[in-house]
């Protein structure tokens, strides 16, 4: 007799319907548990507690850039790190409920990515609606069933999850954006080399200063070592402090990285692996086309 496979348990920036639920679908199989969160922090503590095994949350958007969020969560929370990652394209459209279909829409939710990424439809459609931010698209579509708006910026699947009739598609300002979404576990799993991986750190300097992200820079550089991503953020201890959340080309297990993590570790206050990993085909293209 056969045996079921394992059930793994996955948390999600939810509610149901976001983008990171159809990401996260085109990854795990009909057995696995996923379960939505309202925000990226109460996803990733739900791997932190210990009550799931994996979660993934947005990580950047190839025309609105960073999440914030996550990186922060990434880099100055309890320690987590990345396994994998996937990317979707996003496209958006403008709903509302049956029965507002043709009134006039006066407030309109989404959240702030989406918004910086239908400014144009917004300005031209929608002049003097008020714009609600939400925590996420999915968050905004089934608001209107609550009654806090009358409309929201959503995917196609959003509408359908929630019963609610799309008024505009592909609104968005940019046809052919994408979202990566990174798989975070609790620190123990590191996938092997593939000869196609990115590896993910978090530098952490003492007080900011002139040179400071040249010195970082040259150790990559003199190894040869490729950065794809690299971004500064404050580290909430005072003004003047600083990490840089980098991507680089490379498994850890490759000389280069090493090197490279080794020179880090003798100019940096401290040094936080966030993962390595295979990198997606889909990323690397639309890194290509930016």
């Amino acid at each position: 007799m056969s045996t079921r496979p394992a059930t793994a348990k996955y948390a999600y920036l939810g509610p149901a319907g976001t983008f990171t639920e159809a990401a996260l679908r085109g990854i795990t199989s009909a057995n696995d548990q996923l379960t939505p969160f309202p925000t990226v922090t109460a996803a990733l503590d739900a791997v932190r507690s210990g009550e799931f095994e994996r979660a993934l949350v947005p990580i950047e958007n190839s025309v609105e850039g960073v999440v914030a969020r996550t990186l922060d969560e990434l880099a100055t929370g309890v320690p987590l790190v990345i396994t994998a990652e996937t990317t979707i394209p996003v496209s958006f459209c403008l709903m509302v409920s049956p029965q507002h279909v043709g009134q006039a829409i006066t407030r309109v939710a989404t959240h702030p990515h989406a918004e910086s990424q239908c400014r144009a439809f917004i300005a031209r459609e929608l002049p003097g609606v008020e714009v609600v931010t939400t925590p996420s698209t999915a968050a905004a579509a089934e608001g209107i069933n609550n009654g806090n708006w009358d409309a929201a910026i959503a995917s196609q699947n959003a509408a359908e999850k929630y019963g609610l009739h799309v008024v505009a598609s592909d609104i968005g300002d940019n046809p052919g954006a994408v979202t990566r979404f990174v798989l975070v576990e609790r620190p123990g799993t590191t996938p092997p080399a593939t000869g196609f991986d990115r590896t993910s750190l978090v530098a952490y300097i003492g007080m900011d200063h002139a040179g400071a992200l040249l010195e970082i820079l040259t150790e990559f550089a003199k190894n040869d070592v490729n950065l794809t991503f690299i971004q500064s953020r404050p580290t909430g201890r005072e003004l003047g402090h600083y990490h840089f959340i980098i991507d680089v080309e490379g498994h850890l297990t490759d000389q280069p990285v090493k090197d490279s993590i080794e020179g880090l570790r003798a100019i940096c206050e401290d040094i936080r692996i966030l993962g390595s990993y295979p990198r997606t085909t889909k990323n690397i293209q639309a890194e290509e086309k930016r």
